[in-house]
């Protein structure tokens, strides 16, 4: 399984990242390059509890029926639709996300589990460290792929 914590597949994703020009255009959905940046940079802020983002209890009991299935056996679904906290529709500047989303990417190997936040989840309630890790591997590559790269 994938983890931010793993060097090798950080650096992956990060080699992807660089693939990325500021006139990417995706396969799905509205956000531009320098959108999707931020918005993965901002679940990882989440991810390690710099961003507090709370859930409502109905959407957290649905969360808590699907999660497994959702984090650990099907791919995040295409124009799924995220935490109105976590959508980014001003415009950014394309280097600086790209270089702000890699300095969080570079953040977890060789650290322990225990940077990630022990706030629930806003949808799916609470998480384990490995949980959020693997959703979190998850999110960006969802990302990634939706930009080809």
């Amino acid at each position: 399984m994938k983890s931010l914590f793993s060097k090798n597949d950080t650096d992956e994703l990060i080699s992807r990242i660089n693939l990325l020009k500021a006139d990417s255009k995706p396969l799905w959905g509205e956000m531009n390059v320098s959108q999707m940046l931020a918005h993965c940079t901002v679940l990882l802020k989440a991810t390690v509890g710099e961003i507090v983002v709370k859930g409502n209890f109905f959407m957290q009991l649905i969360g808590r029926i699907f999660k497994n299935k959702i984090i650990y056996k099907s791919e995040i679904k295409k124009n799924t639709p995220t935490s109105k906290e976590f959508v980014v529709n001003d415009e950014r500047n394309f280097e600086e996300e790209k270089n702000l989303l890699i300095s969080y990417l570079k953040k977890f190997p060789g650290q322990s589990k225990e940077i990630i936040t022990k706030n629930p989840h806003p949808f799916f309630g609470k998480l384990s460290p490995e949980d959020y890790d693997y959703l979190q591997y998850k999110h960006v590559d969802h990302h990634l792929r939706q930009f080809g790269v």
